[in-house]
């Protein structure tokens, strides 16, 4: 322990070293940014490295004794178990923080992320190994999950507290643009792989080079974050408990109210999230005979109008209040899922349509959706708190979208898989009406 201790204090100091040497101590919010966009960049490209995975690769490589939708609903069997166990591993890095700082908690877990994404690309298929394919590949995302819950620095939290009053929206959308941008490099590799190879080697070996480039990422990301978290501001919110990592368990009791109606509050957002992302893909790759790359394409592009939706979220949360801005886009969403299903059956201009009218709606809802669950807890429950919720959020409104959508789908037609979407923005709507305390805060 003592060792562990000393090589935690070690990699903080460096840290604090190379915050230092620019002749600046003090951190800007502009600065937080910077590192919370790195590091939400590198978390979000190794999670669409895997769904993009769960729907070209996967089916055939660990299920092709299945028939391609049946694999592919498997394959969305195994997407949420990362969901499943990012709550457990919230628990055992804060304890890890707890004892041994925030420089061990973000190394070990970034470096399990890191690991458990780069040791899919020697994934072994069922034709060599049976069975064991699909039972390493679950044991390999349940690792990766373990690694987010761990991976969470409090860096949205800190933002927000040093960010001006007058524009707590704007900075609370800002670690939301990794998740276009992490999409947008993670599609596009594929596509050009998928574009690149015939579909012999792209299943043989060329599936498998965008898992290496996530190790090299998470690289870049931990130094980003260790620069942030080792700053002279992050360390006295730390000392003061503005940022403490509180006992899960103790955390749960005093604030489980907010923690549901925080994990709640950004349902429809998250809901979204694997609707225009990774549901679509597996329509058009089962159910026609679109051009994958042309579609991968498609994604990257829409990805690029919901980085606009988010910046704009910032603007429009200041002036009209997040609380309203998340009930609008609820509302919005709502009416999005009894149509836009079927327009991914009315070809390229359907499909366009589709994908940029829900990354708009997505931008705009999930830009503030960090916010309302940062907001949500008091001072000294934040960092705790918010990890939580935001675990929470993930496991309800996104964990199981995918498999939820095409099992609608597949059984009732495309327009059935609006009705995951619309349980979502009815679970947002319920949840800010019910939650006054939000509300007030948030406005």
């Amino acid at each position: 322990m003592a060792n562990a201790q000393l090589g935690s204090t070690q990699i903080e100091h460096d840290a604090r070293l190379i915050n230092t040497s620019h002749g600046d101590d003090h951190l800007r919010p502009g600065d937080i940014a910077i590192g919370v966009i790195i590091g939400r960049t590198s978390e979000f490209f190794d999670f669409f490295v895997y769904a993009i995975a769960s729907v070209l690769v996967f089916p055939a490589l660990v299920f092709p004794y299945m028939d391609r939708v049946t694999g592919t609903l498997w394959s969305f069997a195994l997407f949420p178990l990362a969901f499943i166990a990012r709550p457990i591993g919230t628990q055992i890095f804060m304890r890890i923080d707890r004892r041994h700082g925030r420089g061990a908690k973000l190394t070990l877990a970034l470096f399990l992320l890191g690991t458990a994404t780069v040791t899919m690309a020697f994934l072994p298929g069922y034709e060599q190994v049976g069975i064991w394919s699909a039972i390493l590949l679950a044991a390999l995302r349940v690792l990766q999950g373990l690694a987010l819950g761990g991976a969470w620095d409090g860096l949205a939290s800190l933002l927000a507290l040093n960010a001006p009053a007058s524009r707590r929206g704007w900075y609370a959308m800002v670690p939301q643009l990794g998740a276009p941008l992490g999409l947008m490099v993670a599609s596009g590799l594929f596509a050009y792989f998928v574009s690149a190879l015939d579909s012999a080697d792209f299943m043989s070996w060329g599936w498998r080079y965008p898992f290496f480039v996530a190790f090299a990422l998470n690289v870049v990301a931990l130094f980003a974050r260790l620069r942030m978290v080792v700053a002279p501001e992050y360390v006295k919110l730390f000392e003061s408990r503005e940022l403490t990592p509180s006992r899960v368990t103790a955390t749960i009791k005093a604030q489980w109210r907010n923690i549901i109606i925080g994990a709640f509050a950004p349902l429809a957002s998250f809901a979204l999230f694997h609707m225009v992302t990774v549901f679509p893909l597996s329509w058009i790759a089962l159910y026609t005979n679109e051009d994958l790359t042309r579609f991968l394409l498609i994604e990257v592009g829409a990805a690029a109008c919901g980085l606009v939706a988010i910046v704009i979220s910032g603007i429009l949360a200041d002036r009209i209040g997040r609380r309203s801005l998340l009930g609008y886009t609820a509302a919005a969403i709502a009416a999005y899922s009894g149509f836009a299903p079927q327009l991914l059956e009315r070809g390229n201009a359907g499909e366009t349509v589709f994908m940029v009218l829900g990354f708009i709606l997505l931008g705009l809802a999930f830009g503030q959706s960090s916010g309302a669950v940062a907001s949500n807890f008091p001072k000294r429950a934040r960092y705790t708190g918010a990890a939580l919720t935001s675990d929470l959020a993930w496991l309800f409104g996104a964990g199981f979208a995918p498999l939820a959508a095409l099992l609608l789908a597949a059984n009732w037609g495309v327009i059935a898989s609006g009705l995951y979407l619309l349980s979502g923005a009815a679970g947002t709507l319920i949840a800010l009406y019910f939650n006054k305390e939000l509300g007030r805060r948030l406005d």
